[in-house]
């Protein structure tokens, strides 16, 4: 395989974050949502140094390259740091420029020295009533070790002089305690404007009460952070269980290897090196100059003080499900395919909620990958158990991030009696299923869903996934037979093989996926139409990416909406027709996977939880489910048709990572999330049209 026939992964999905650089940087897009998407870039940069640039780096320490797409993972690196870089220069750049925007709508982001003299006096009272009880400075040079670091925190890096003594100077770091405070503090105003203050800048101002005891009478600070490796090594000692390797996993990563260190540029030089060498930290490292503000990632949470407020459009409900009493009767009746965020989660909270409290209803069955904090899922499941219906909850303990939330999830689960499974050795399960039986008179009727997303009402709202509703009894079936799997999870993969409607992985997927590529290049060489379409998160899968470039290679099309990670080239003069890649960056974050084959005429269409990517396809259990209901099959093909003419948030996908947008049509503008909204609307609007007032004797007050 030639290295030139793919784009290394971690290289393509820096091409990615870019894409949500652009987003700060576009001045249409209102002002708060520029500096929130600064801060997703920011989250995202963090998260990808905790984890791919981490496995990167234990990779060269071994040796080892990722032979899948023949990658050297050193050379990887340094291609990273350059990037990260740029990348760096053109964040501040953006900045720069919000904040000048941000004082033509009044609103100032003060720091410490540009206070009058009520807002001095504000900020001395709250940091007194406040903040100096979460302070608790540590003097570097008088303690044994340098102290623990946490992740996601941010330091300020103090500098103590006495004016009187060149040789006289202390170092103290300082924990900016944004967990217990947050980081914005709103300051007296006047004139019609909104003065904010940072939390660090707070403490900056009173560095002479709290050093007071030192004498000292110049101070410096600067802030910095540092990123950890936060893989969780699992050891295979049998005599230990999962949780407790979980549990461990957790509190190692809190000491794991740093991996990134960021720091004012104007930082001391002699501090710098000291901070440095403390770190265990050489100039081969990431060690990345910014500015004066580190940890943008809070400002996903910068205050409403904006006078534009905002236009998001509130969910709607679907039109099969708005004049029903139960979306079970729905359902039972007809497949509904729920659009979020267009349309709203809570008909999948209804279900639950009905299922909980309906005396036929028996046993439910979901798995759980990723819960909103306050989850009204774990809720309605809870309710089920205390109404005496059979509860099996799959939760994966070990989705990243989020594993100790959900170890507190499963604990309460337990005591309330839902039998919880901790999923498969050597596997996460990221499958989105659902299933719930109820027995009427003497038939068992089986119904429940299959989702591309989390079943989190959080980010249900902002994420654009499909969620297929159900009592399609071969569906139901191989749900069955993979909740069996996991209640017994030492039974052989091979029960999987058993599911023969939903594609499964790691069993089935590759292969029918591979068959269905397989016979769309057959027709293309016997002169007939053929087609693949596909939106997915992420493409680095090798061996599906040759077989996408053979079928361009035969003549067939192929059209992509790839939100992240692209490792395919589409440039090939070999293709008898090109590939057509873009991606979508906008105010959803587009998480759907929907496959969509020509198949002679015949379409196959499946939404699926799983990327094209080696992790899901060999090493999860995952699910895609067909589309067979005519009408719902319209309605996804009109949605990815929409998006492939979107001429306004679209990039093109190409072999430079230029992230290029479509050309826009000024007299035919098409942002794809604004009329597949508009679309859904006027689908609701047409079929309530068409629906009868009730009786009057009937109707409900």
């Amino acid at each position: 395989m030639s290295k030139h026939k793919f784009i290394p992964r971690d290289i393509s999905w820096l091409s990615f974050n870019a894409r949500v650089l652009q987003e700060a940087n576009d001045p249409s897009v209102p002002l708060k949502a520029r500096i929130r998407f600064l801060g997703i870039f920011s989250n995202n940069l963090d998260e990808f140094f905790r984890v791919r640039v981490a496995t990167l780096k234990r990779m060269t320490q071994i040796g080892k390259k990722n032979m899948h797409l023949e990658e050297d993972p050193q050379k990887i690196l340094d291609d990273i740091q350059m990037t990260v870089l740029q990348q760096q220069n053109e964040f501040n750049r953006i900045w720069e420029d919000i904040l000048v925007e941000l004082e033509h709508e009044k609103i100032y982001l003060l720091n410490e020295k540009q206070l009058n003299e009520e807002q001095s006096q504000f900020v001395r009272k709250y940091f007194e009533e406040e903040v100096r009880s979460n302070v608790i400075p540590l003097l570097v040079e008088s303690i044994p070790q340098f102290p623990y670091l946490r992740e996601k925190s941010i330091y300020l890096a103090v500098i103590m002089r006495k004016i009187s003594s060149a040789y006289e100077q202390k170092y103290a770091l300082i924990e900016i305690p944004t967990r217990a405070l947050g980081r914005f503090v709103l300051l007296p105003s006047e004139n019609g404007e909104q003065n904010i203050i940072l939390l660090e800048d707070v403490i900056r101002f009173n560095l002479p009460s709290i050093f007071s005891y030192f004498g000292f009478d110049h101070f410096e600070s600067h802030i910095f952070k540092v990123t950890k490796d936060a893989e969780i090594d699992i050891d295979s000692d049998i005599s230990t269980s999962l949780i407790q390797k979980i549990e461990k996993g957790i509190k190692n990563r809190r000491k794991g290897k740093t991996v990134r260190f960021v720091y004012d540029k104007e930082m001391d030089a002699g501090l710098l090196e000291y901070l440095i060498r403390k770190l265990n930290l050489s100039r081969k490292d990431n060690i990345i100059p910014g500015g004066r503000i580190h940890n943008f990632r809070h400002f996903m949470d910068f205050p409403d003080v904006f006078n534009a407020k905002s236009n998001r459009r509130s969910s709607i409900m679907h039109p099969d499900l708005s004049h029903s009493l139960r979306v079970t009767d729905v359902i039972l009746e007809k497949d509904v395919l729920l659009n979020f965020p267009y349309h709203s989660f809570n008909s999948v909270i209804d279900l639950l909620r009905e299922a909980a409290i309906d005396p036929h209803v028996t046993v439910i069955k979901i798995t759980l990958y990723r819960l909103a904090r306050n989850s009204k899922i774990i809720n309605a499941l809870i309710n089920a158990v205390r109404n005496g219906k059979e509860v099996v909850v799959m939760l994966e303990l070990r989705a990243r991030f989020d594993e100790e939330a959900n170890l507190t999830w499963k604990e309460r689960l337990e005591e309330e009696g839902v039998k919880v499974l901790i999923g498969v050795d050597n596997m996460k399960v990221h499958a989105k299923i659902c299933m719930i039986r109820k027995r009427v008179a003497d038939q068992v009727i089986q119904y429940g869903f299959v989702s591309t997303g989390n079943l989190n009402e959080s980010t249900a709202k902002v994420y654009g996934d499909h969620c297929l509703l159900t009592s399609n009894r071969n569906v139901m079936a191989d749900i069955n037979r993979i909740f069996n799997f996991l209640e017994n999870p030492k039974t052989s993969l091979e029960s999987l093989k058993l599911c023969q409607t939903l594609l499964v992985c790691p069993t089935s997927m590759r292969h029918e996926l591979t068959q269905l590529i397989n016979k769309e290049i057959k027709n293309a060489k016997a002169k007939k139409d053929a087609c693949i379409t596909l939106k997915l998160n992420s493409l680095s899968d090798a061996d599906l990416i040759e077989k996408l470039y053979e079928a361009a290679q035969a003549g067939v099309i192929v059209k992509m909406v790839v939100r992240g990670i692209f490792c395919a080239v589409v440039e090939n003069s070999k293709f008898k027709k090109p590939i057509s890649a873009i991606s979508i960056v906008d105010e959803y974050l587009e998480h759907a996977r929907v496959m969509i084959f020509h198949n002679d005429g015949k379409e196959k269409v499946f939404i699926s939880s799983a990327d094209w990517m080696v992790r899901n396809l060999d090493h999860r259990i995952e699910a895609a489910i067909p589309v067979t209901n005519k009408e719902i099959i319209n309605e996804l093909k009109d949605i990815i048709s929409i998006q492939l003419q979107d001429n306004v948030k679209a990039r093109w996908l190409d072999r430079e990572l230029s992230n290029t947008y479509v050309e826009r049509d000024e007299h035919h503008k098409v942002r794809s999330q604004i009329e597949i909204f508009n679309y859904l609307q006027q689908k609701t609007l047409r079929i309530e049209d068409t629906i009868p007032e009730p009786h009057a004797a009937t109707t409900l007050i």
